[in-house]
């Protein structure tokens, strides 16, 4: 079934953040990753709070893929770029199965 990584991002250092940017795709293809959304624009929020202003939704074959792709040494060593560059909330959720 198919998983989802929800992230929030708030970016402080454009620089730094490009250069996390720069290594991402390789990474995240290489454990199946889709990316499906992403807010060029601050996210609209139509109620309650949202953490930061941009958002991300990424897709994965399954939570396993998702959370290999966070494990992996080389995107744990990437991430360093973005946690000096910013801030977010980053989450994963499992999909709903498809009814036939």
């Amino acid at each position: 079934m198919s998983a989802y990584v929800l992230a929030q991002i708030q970016i402080e250092d454009p620089d730094e953040y490009q250069n996390y940017l720069a290594g991402f795709m390789p990474i995240f293809e290489r454990h199946g990753g889709e990316l499906l959304a992403t807010s060029k624009n601050q996210t609209i929020v139509v109620e309650g709070s949202w953490a930061y202003p941009s958002t991300v939704i990424m897709k994965f074959p399954n939570v396993e893929s998702a959370q290999a792709w966070c494990d992996d040494p080389d995107y744990k060593a990437l991430a360093e770029h973005r946690h000096r560059s910013a801030q977010a909330n980053l989450v994963i959720v499992e999909g709903i199965a498809q009814r036939a």
